[in-house]
């Protein structure tokens, strides 16, 4: 296989993130790279975050596609995790690695082999107020939905 870099890559789909009615300032972009052999890198850059002064907790986020892409605040129709396999969490095709804040900044690159671009056209990305724990079903205990942003194609 050739050798690549993401950075030679254009992406083919973005999610604008936006922040819920207590986190207006919570802000990111997030863009979708089709991967050479198959699967999607996920690059998610998101700013404010609210891990300032939060005790006992971990700069920690879950974040996740969800099946429907309506970010209407406060953020209740986004639906479940994508999961047309029906797998157990974590396996769940929209399961992500977690996002880790430092001072309300994350940046990040996910490789997911489990979902293609044309999959998740018109998902959401949703940032969850806790860590995903990768154990409770059927979503990981993660929180609330505090930013949310439709994937779009480019």
């Amino acid at each position: 296989m050739k050798n690549f870099s993401i950075a030679d890559m254009q992406p083919a789909a973005l999610a604008r993130i936006m922040g819920n009615d207590d986190n207006p300032a919570l802000a990111g972009i997030a863009y979708f790279y089709p991967a050479p052999m198959c699967g999607v890198y996920v690059k998610v850059e998101v700013f404010n975050l609210p891990d300032k002064d939060r005790i006992n907790r971990s700069g920690f986020f879950g974040i996740h596609i969800h099946e429907n892409g309506n970010c209407t605040k406060p953020f209740s129709m986004t639906g479940d995790h994508y999961n047309p396999d029906n797998n157990a969490h974590p396996d769940h095709a929209g399961d992500l690695p977690p996002l880790l804040s430092t001072s309300g900044y994350a940046w990040t690159i996910i490789y997911d082999g489990r979902i293609s671009i044309s999959d998740i056209i018109d998902k959401s990305l949703v940032i969850h107020d806790d860590k995903d724990d990768f154990t409770s079903q059927p979503s990981g205990d993660s929180g609330t939905k505090i930013a949310c942003g439709v994937i779009i194609r480019l």
